[in-house]
C-alpha cells in the first residue's frame, strides 16, 4: 500500500491518509480482507504521529472502509454495490460543486455546463 503526504496542500494529513485508502479500496489495489499496516508502522513509514494516523483509521472504519480487531489489525472490510456507488456520487458531487463554481464566476451559463457535461458523459458511450 503506497501513500504519499504532501506538504503542498491545506487538506490535513489525516485526510490526505484517508483518501489514499479509499481510492485504493475503490479502485481494487486493496481487496476485502486485505490487511492495512499497523498504525504504528504507517505513521513510521509516514514520518507522522501515530495519533493522526488513528484518526484516518477511525474515519475509514466509521465510513465502513475498514475493519479492526483487537489483536488481529485492520482489514479492509467487504463493501456492498450501493455504498461503493453513494461514495463514488459523493465524489463526482464534488467535482461537480468546483465545476459550477469555475462557471458562475467566470459567467459560464448554465447550459453550456449542461451541454458540456453531457458531452463528457456520453463520450464513452
Amino acid at each position: 500500500m503506497e501513500i504519499v503526504i504532501s506538504s503542498n496542500t491545506s487538506k490535513p494529513i489525516y485526510e490526505q491518509i484517508t483518501s489514499q485508502i479509499k481510492a485504493q479500496i475503490m479502485d481494487g489495489k486493496l481487496r476485502t480482507g486485505d490487511p492495512i499496516p499497523s498504525m504504528r508502522s504507517l505513521a513510521k513509514s509516514l514520518h507522522v504521529s501515530v495519533i493522526t494516523v488513528q484518526r484516518a483509521y477511525e474515519e475509514l472504519q466509521r465510513d465502513g472502509f475498514i475493519e479492526t480487531t483487537v489483536g488481529r489489525g485492520s482489514f479492509v472490510a467487504a463493501q456492498n454495490q450501493s455504498f461503493y456507488q453513494e461514495e463514488q456520487q459523493r465524489q463526482a458531487e464534488e467535482h461537480l460543486l468546483a465545476a459550477a463554481e469555475i462557471a458562475r464566476t467566470s459567467g459560464i451559463p448554465l447550459s453550456k455546463l449542461v451541454e458540456l457535461l453531457t458531452m463528457f458523459y456520453q463520450e464513452e458511450e
